[in-house]
């Protein structure tokens, strides 16, 4: 067995592990269900579903890793061998995998309007749907930008855990949370900001419903890389002393964070541009932003200029260090598994997601028109089985084992680090592990089907 490489540092460790988490569903996913969901009532829901849902998963993750300092794979086999539970281990990993091929595609996106906010071509279009579906359609320019980012991830895949993913870890997080202050201070500096902040900020709780609720649910479970195989990977390269608890409030903290930044950014500079609506969708980030910054740039060129640049910068970071996350589960896998080396894995990994990650780019162009089952293109295929099915399926899996499987003493001495730190949360713990979040994912799961 090769010697493991492992984080060197426990701001290391919080760093990597919120690069994880923090992707680009808080810059993007995140403010369009504030927006669609009535704004400030939905951020309070969002934040108790965090945790009550997602940091109980999170560290249920970091218990399976810690402990047996294995790829996930091996993770399961070692704490249950020979039995169906090890099924997760290679369906965390094949969802990583799953997940990149697509990510990589949209993280593509943000490399090109960086590179066009850079140039001076986002602040000055005439038509930014048009702009947006001619670049999406052609059949070669997304699969360039999608296959340079691939290739930075594997710059940093490819040097290993300390010299990779914590140095780089290190170096983006605080990038990326610079250029959300920067932004902040921006937008709210912005004319007719005053609406934006007032949505944000005063809740309307007639708005809620079930569905609000289900739709927060939901936002907390996938924002913090759970049931990807990420997290487990990540906490297999913790050191002994990490306290989990501590580092899993930290990650939810940071996360959590960007994503209510990220709102306070979009809707003061929304709200500030007439006839633009806060829940315009995905579209909000490559179509209604666009339409904001030349506004704002007809106004005062350098602020217009510089607030897309620092935008599609801060994409670009959130981008990454989620692909980091989601690339490392497989390429460990194939690593210690297989026994290759972390060149010829990474390698591996790079390679194939680049090969689908094409069919996927070309989904909106040349092969729009070839469709996969239930008559999706590739892409959202890839999307709708990854989000709706393999993480709701992962998740309460992971729950079930951690919460009814695992011994519970084992369970106890990870998260108290063999009686060294206090065990006062440790049944709360076991009662949402066990009950309230395999229910609450049971729920999500049928909501993301249509069931409600």
């Amino acid at each position: 067995m090769k010697k493991r490489g492992k984080f060197n540092s426990k701001l290391g460790i919080i760093l990597a592990s919120a690069g994880s988490a923090v992707g680009l569903g808080n810059v993007w996913r995140f403010p369009t269900e504030v927006g669609a969901n009535g704004g400030a009532a939905f951020i309070l829901i969002y934040v108790g579903c965090v945790i009550l849902l997602g940091l109980p998963l999170m560290v249920a993750e970091f218990i399976i890793g810690r402990h047996t300092h294995c790829n996930t794979v091996d993770a399961y086999r070692k704490l249950a061998p020979r039995s169906p539970w090890v099924f997760q281990g290679y369906l965390g990993v094949f969802t990583s995998w799953f997940i990149l091929c697509y990510y990589s595609v949209v993280s593509g996106w943000t490399l090109k309007y960086l590179v066009a906010a850079v140039t001076d071509q986002v602040t000055t279009l005439s038509d930014s749907t048009a702009y947006f579906s001619a670049f999406t359609s052609s059949p070669w320019m997304p699969a360039l930008y999608m296959v340079i980012v691939m290739l930075m991830c594997h710059w940093v895949i490819i040097r290993g855990v300390q010299n990779g993913i914590e140095r780089y870890s290190k170096l983006m997080m605080p990038m990326l949370l610079l250029i959300i202050a920067v932004l902040v201070v921006c937008s709210f500096s912005m004319p007719g900001s005053e609406e934006g902040l007032l949505f944000l900020l005063k809740p309307d709780f007639s708005k809620i419903d079930s569905g609000v609720i289900l739709s927060a649910m939901g936002q907390a479970f996938f924002s913090l890389s759970i049931a990807m195989g990420c997290l487990c990977t990540y906490a297999s390269y913790f050191t002994d002393d990490a306290k989990l608890m501590k580092t899993a409030g930290s990650v939810a903290l940071i996360d959590t964070t960007v994503a209510i930044m990220s709102g306070f950014i979009i809707f003061p500079a929304v709200f500030s541009v007439p006839d633009v609506a806060p829940n315009a969708g995905p579209g909000l980030v490559f179509i209604t932003l666009p339409n904001v910054f030349q506004m704002t740039f007809e106004h005062v060129p350098l602020v217009g200029w510089f607030f897309a640049v620092m935008f599609y910068l801060l994409l670009l970071l959130a981008a990454l260090t989620s692909m980091m996350s989601i690339h490392e589960p497989t390429t460990a896998f194939l690593l210690e598994h297989f026994d290759l080396s972390r060149r010829t894995a990474t390698r591996i990994v790079t390679l194939s997601c680049i090969a689908v990650g094409l069919l996927c780019s070309l989904s909106f162009g040349p092969l729009k028109d070839v469709r996969f089952l239930f008559g999706m293109t590739f892409f959202d295929f890839f999307d709708f089985v990854s989000a709706k099915i393999f993480l709701p399926v992962g998740g309460i899996i992971i729950s079930l084992f951690v919460g009814w499987k695992l011994d519970r003493q084992l369970v106890r001495n990870e998260i108290t680090n063999h009686g060294t730190l206090n065990a006062h949360l440790f049944p709360v713990f076991i009662f949402l592990i066990r009950w309230i979040a395999p229910i609450a994912i049971c729920l999500i799961f049928l909501n993301e089907l249509g069931a409600f």
